[in-house]
């Protein structure tokens, strides 16, 4: 039929259609309730507007609020407004860039310099009001693309510098687009919902924070303003107490409330200093960490924490990784770097002598302490720090072993997070990306090795198609926590690259030798970062076994204090971290300070029931009263949370 298109729907049916119809008219004729949900449109591999006209034989799939790429768009549209309400408080605000965002606290944000006028926490609602208005407005987003010289007229006639800027880095050939709602214009390639109500009542303006320009130190300060949009009201409601929750949680504040840990700022930011108490719960996951490792077949090795250059330009260091590397320092007129990896150094152990297929597989793990440079604007707290220890492993195979070595590091991986109380995962397995080395055959062995272990073990997974590093395909674990967030921590991956820059090799069965397959292997990932995680996740609240107070004996009177005393001693000798506090303050505050404001697990009363009784009453920070047990008993409890690391 002339004029006419086919749209393949996503249930393999073809439609046709008058060639002009649009994503939305699309939606329309599938079903209402469809259209009422739709906020996009997936064009083969393209996402697009719902009022954008269709020319050509397509592939299309209805993109709702909900999803993934639905809430993206969401946002983006959001942003657009939060531009557009900044631009009515502050006419004279120049915009610069407004992406949406993976990061789960924030669902986009908005660079703007905002001249002499800076906006302050206290005007974020009254932005938030004049969104609302452009939002209950309900004016159509249009799209319209101009001519290089016509955008920057435009742009210029606006005072839009920072956008003149974007559209001279703009390749020739690529389109320039705007998007206008009302009287509101911006540079844009979209693609945002249909119209202003569709971004509905799930948004928020959340914070302010400081931006330089193109991320350059040497470039004006834009202010960064946070906001989020979720598919409605509720969802964005629960983000908000979520928000509030993560402030109660976070492990900066409650490393300072807990004596656990501070860091070097004047001296040397983004490095840790562990006090007494942090010190202790890092002792015991380390001693877990090491204990798990040799009764799972691995050897502990150690590692020194400086090389010549060399070793970093064979290992590809310097050419991929140089701006994350410390600068040189002269040591007897040779060039050495800190180390950012421990990779090559567990490498150069192979090295060390002839190896043969009978003896692989090679575990090796290590707590290695790497550092890596971070600009200053991306510390925060433990979770992205300058020096830290890796949870680190690398694995020697024969090809043959890889898949069932993956699920061996699977199992441990799923084993080692749940005994820190994490029980939902988000896997995913990434596959090779443009740019990597290695054959097709290669990447095709591993990544369906990486693919049946993931399988075997019975993890559901999803594929990050291109996502692999360039040496090899890999297996990413994100840990949920107690607030729903995904965190980056375990990570399994496949290495061609590196057995082949230091021409490794092993004598085969044949008396020849073949190139062993690598793995590097983290569970925990940096220590620095598990434990913020850690923290966060708990509230502070360590579980008994990690607790570096596991109990607290509090005497009622001066005339309990000696058998109070003596209690604490007892569990002591017995090997329970048990304090005792016989200050005079009356028990009631020191019940809440140890529970509550400490976060120890226990608080053991002894007065004069107890004293006659030979017991103790114990309450637990979130059981309440356990009743009184006598002091046999009760370290059999404590016994029994420790091995069961409740």
């Amino acid at each position: 039929m002339a004029g006419s298109i086919q749209i393949t729907l996503p249930d393999g049916s073809v439609r046709t259609y008058p060639s002009g119809t649009t994503g939305e008219q699309v939606a329309e004729s599938i079903g209402k309730r469809l259209a009422k949900a739709a906020v996009a449109v997936r064009i083969d591999d393209e996402i697009r507007g719902l009022r954008e006209p269709l020319t050509r034989d397509c592939r299309l799939a209805v993109i709702t609020r909900e999803s993934e790429d639905g809430l993206e768009v969401l946002r983006h549209s959001a942003a657009h407004v939060l531009a557009d309400a900044v631009k009515r408080m502050r006419p004279k605000a120049k915009l610069w860039k407004g992406p949406a965002l993976k990061d789960p606290r924030y669902g986009f944000y908005y660079d703007i310099d905002l001249g002499d006028r800076p906006l302050a926490q206290e005007d974020l609602p009254e932005l938030e009001r004049l969104m609302g208005e452009i939002i209950a407005a309900d004016v159509p987003f249009v799209r319209r693309e101009l001519p290089r010289q016509e955008a920057i007229d435009l742009m210029t006639r606006h005072g839009e510098d920072y956008k003149l800027a974007t559209i001279r880095k703009i390749p020739p050939d690529e389109p320039i687009s705007f998007f206008q709602s009302g009287d509101f214009v911006d540079l844009c390639r979209g693609p945002h919902v249909a119209s202003t109500g569709q971004i509905g009542q799930g948004y928020a303006v959340l914070s302010l924070a400081g931006a330089y320009f193109e991320s350059d130190a040497s470039r004006q300060m834009l202010t960064r303003i946070y906001g989020h949009a979720f598919a409605d009201k509720k969802a964005m409601d629960e983000h908000r107490h979520n928000l509030e929750e993560a402030g109660k949680r976070d492990h900066r504040r409650l490393g300072k409330d807990l004596d656990l840990f501070s860091t070097l700022e004047d001296l040397g930011a983004g490095l840790v200093l562990w006090h007494p108490k942090g010190g202790f719960v890092r002792h015991k996951i380390e001693e877990f960490w090491r204990n798990e490792h040799l009764r799972g077949g691995y050897d502990i090795v150690y590692t020194p924490h400086i090389a010549k250059s060399d070793l970093w330009r064979t290992s590809g260091h310097l050419d991929f990784y140089r701006e994350s590397m410390y600068s040189p320092i002269d040591i007897d007129g040779q060039e050495y770097r800190l180390k950012p990896m421990n990779c090559p150094f567990h490498i150069q152990i192979y090295k060390s002598k002839r190896r043969s297929y009978r003896d692989l597989p090679f575990r090796w793990a290590e707590l290695g302490t790497v550092y890596r440079y971070e600009s200053a604007g991306t510390m925060h707290g433990l979770l992205r720090v300058r020096g830290f220890t890796q949870d680190d492993a690398h694995l020697f195979l024969r090809p043959d072993q890889l898949e069932d070595e993956i699920e061996r590091c699977l199992h441990f991986v799923i084993d080692m997070l749940r005994a820190f109380g994490f029980d939902e995962y988000d896997v995913m397995l990434s596959t090779r990306p443009p740019k990597s080395v290695g054959t097709d055959a290669m990447w095709d062995a591993a990544t369906k090795a990486l693919e049946r272990a993931i399988q075997r073990v019975g993890l559901k997974y999803g594929i990050d198609q291109g996502g692999g590093a360039f040496y090899g395909p890999k297996i990413d674990v994100k840990i949920k926590d107690t607030l729903g967030r995904f965190w980056q921590c375990s990570t399994i991956q496949a290495d061609f690259n590196l057995p082949e820059r230091f021409d490794l090799n092993y004598i085969d069965q044949a008396g020849g030798r073949t190139r062993p397959v690598m793995v590097h292997r983290a569970l925990l990932g940096s220590l620095e970062r598990f434990f913020g995680v850690l923290v966060e996740h708990h509230g502070g609240a360590f579980p008994v076994w990690l607790a570096p107070v596991q109990a607290t004996i509090l005497s009622v009177g001066e005339r309990h204090v000696e058998a109070a005393r003596r209690v604490a001693k007892e569990l002591c000798d017995a090997g329970l971290r048990v304090t005792c506090d016989d200050s005079p303050e009356k028990i009631g505050h020191k019940v809440r300070l140890h529970l509550f404001e400490e976060k120890t697990p226990f608080a053991c009363v002894l007065g004069d029931k107890e004293l006659e009784s030979g017991g103790l009453a114990v309450r637990h920070r979130s059981e309440g009263d356990l009743g009184t047990l006598r002091v046999e008993a009760f370290r059999a409890l404590l016994d029994q949370r420790v091995r069961e690391r409740r």
